[in-house]
């Protein structure tokens, strides 16, 4: 088909205003699929994506369509992962179409992953259709949202469609502003051959398969592809549409969504961003965008059971297969034995990982506290990344430490303003601006340090504004900050698992807060224990689990107390050997109850 009659197009929302509904009635308008294989949310294929209603992993379909004209059109819809976590691969998403469907539910109005997404469809030149979902709720407020809209993207109101994803009210509206105002791709098949990797995923059997866009030239079965990043060469053994379920096609040329197959083992080397080019017509400037994706958020994940551990390691192992961001590596604690240290997009991916290796691969997990990326200097002008606690050099050893600063971006009804400045404020938040949206809706901008943000940030802001604000965090760069490895020693040892970085001004505070909880958790041995919280070398707080005590003078029935006194001494010394040689198992229970304790 001509590259004048190909519209490739993505929807762009905020989680949960009818994105994956919106999916399915154009699938049904197109007949893509047959009524006996429509369900809800086709496009989304794990369960965790029905139940959550997010999309997680992306899913491209291509779609033909006739016009009213009686003209046949090939629809590339390029489906978005739908949170914060996951922007880096939106930002691909987009960049490997000409248009966006931007859905605001007709309820609730833009949010702050309306915003950020419109402004990453914007840098990448999109054209963008304007929709007001559920228009036919009871508690639509459509004059409002198609104000907030206007004030969002400077467009007239005519240019707002309203549409019903449920009952597919306004679906022909939405297919005609695609033909119509969507611009065809460009036909470049005669140039050097390019094509932008926005996706992948595995197959047991055809090894790692990248999704791409194709800008320039032509890929063919019996070619060799580059990749741009690492320069490994390739032989496409099969190229293909989606349709659902992949299709395979003669070749991908100029404007085309599609698949390669190429026997590519390693996962690793297919990036999201990269450019693909061929030996045979070789480019030599890569298209704009890409980055390494880099984990943000790290955790330590262990087996309940020591026994689970080789499971453990094939669970990730098959997961990052399919999850090119997921990073892990081998650790060990003393306190929980072996395990990995795993880096995480955000505090989502986290979760989300987390649920699927404990439903699809039946374990029992422990997980650490979640930390981010520090960058320390040493005093001898070396930078080290820390991911973990245990890896902070001295504090004789360092010069400075710098800790990631991300700009947020709330959205929330004005009489919330307050509430959530003062939660800000609390999590050492720089104020930047306020803008109204709307004479109801206002957005705030903080710079605001990660660290702060991974624990509860987003629970406590959805309880002060009664669900109604919306969250959206960007990383904007590394700052210096007054940081220290506050330490917790149970029985003069040191336990790593209970190690946290946290701001000076905090740490007596949290010290004395992990010390009175360690207190109740931790069972009374025949000695006494004590448990310290130890900053730079200095104990800051601390407190003591008394020892047992058997009554060792009940067998004395009067006479002199020299003999008491005798049977107390006694016992006095032999509780002190005790002590000497004692060794404290802190519980699985008491590291769990610590580790989701509140971080305020």
């Amino acid at each position: 088909m001509k590259t004048d009659k190909i519209r490739n197009f993505c929807i762009i929302a905020h989680i949960d205003h009818g994105k994956s509904t919106l999916a399915d009635r154009l699938l049904e308008e197109t007949k893509t699929l047959s009524k006996k294989e429509m369900k809800n949310q086709v496009l989304d294929s794990m369960d965790l994506e029905r139940e959550r209603g997010i999309t997680i992993k992306s899913h491209p379909i291509r779609m033909e369509y006739e016009h009213v004209n009686g003209e046949k059109y090939i629809l590339n819809l390029i489906d978005t992962p739908g949170h914060v976590d996951f922007s880096y691969e939106v930002s691909r998403s987009l960049a490997a179409c000409e248009g966006a469907l931007l859905l605001v539910d007709a309820a609730q109005g833009v949010e702050a992953q309306t915003v950020s997404n419109t402004y990453l469809a914007i840098e990448n030149d999109l054209t963008i259709i304007p929709i007001i979902n559920k228009v036919d709720l009871p508690s639509a407020m459509v004059e409002e949202v198609k104000d907030q809209i206007v004030e969002l993207l400077g467009c007239d109101q005519e240019d707002i469609i309203g549409a019903s994803a449920k009952s597919g009210l306004g679906i022909d509206k939405i297919f005609t502003s695609i033909i119509n105002r969507i611009e065809p791709p460009s036909d470049n098949s005669k140039n050097n051959t390019r094509a932008l990797i926005f996706d992948s995923m595995y197959d047991n059997y055809k090894g790692a398969i990248p999704y791409v866009r194709v800008f320039d030239g032509v890929l063919k079965p019996g070619m060799t592809i580059q990749f741009f990043s690492h320069g490994r060469e390739y032989d496409i053994t099969e190229t293909g549409h989606f349709v659902l379920e992949k299709v395979k096609t003669e070749e991908l040329k100029s404007g085309e969504v599609g698949y390669i197959v190429a026997s590519i083992r390693d996962m690793s080397h297919i990036e999201p961003g990269d450019t693909i080019t061929t030996k045979e017509d070789a480019a030599t400037k890569r298209l704009p965008g890409y980055k390494k994706i880099k984990p943000m958020v790290f955790s330590g994940l262990y087996p309940a059971d020591a026994d689970d551990y080789d499971q453990l390691r094939q669970a990730l192992e098959k997961l990052k297969l399919n999850d090119a961001s997921l990073d892990f590596t081998p650790e060990t604690s003393e306190a929980l034995g072996f395990g990995f240290r795993c880096g995480f997009l955000g505090l989502l991916h986290m979760e989300i990982i987390q649920e699927r290796l404990e439903r699809e691969f039946n374990l029992d997990l422990v997980t650490t506290t979640p930390n981010v990326i520090y960058q320390v200097k040493t005093r001898e002008e070396v930078l080290l990344t820390v991911d973990t606690p245990a890896k902070m050099p001295g504090s004789g050893d360092i010069d400075n430490i710098m800790e990631p600063i991300v700009r947020a971006e709330i959205i929330t009804p004005k009489k919330y303003i307050g509430s959530i400045m003062t939660l800000c404020q609390k999590k050492r938040g720089i104020y930047k601006t306020t803008q109204y949206l709307s004479k109801d809706k206002a957005q705030l901008l903080y710079d605001l340090p990660l660290g702060e943000i991974i624990f509860d940030f987003y629970d406590k802001l959805k309880s002060i504004s009664s669900g109604y604000a919306s969250f959206d965090y960007e990383l904007k760069e590394f700052k210096k900050a007054s940081l220290q490895k506050l330490d917790i020693l149970i029985h003069g040892e040191s336990v790593d698992a209970l190690s946290v970085i946290c701001h000076s001004d905090d740490a007596y505070h949290r010290g004395v807060a992990l010390c009175s909880k360690l207190k109740e958790l931790i069972p009374r041995q025949m000695f006494e224990v004590a448990i310290q919280a130890s900053l730079n070398n200095r104990i800051i707080a601390r407190s003591t689990v008394k020892a047992l005590k058997k009554n060792v003078t009940a067998k004395c029935y009067g006479g002199d107390i020299s003999r008491k006194r005798k049977l107390w001494e006694k016992q006095k010394k032999g509780k002190k050997r005790m002590k000497m040689i004692g060794r404290v198992e802190v519980p699985q229970e008491a590291l769990l109850a610590v580790l989701q304790m509140d971080n305020d």
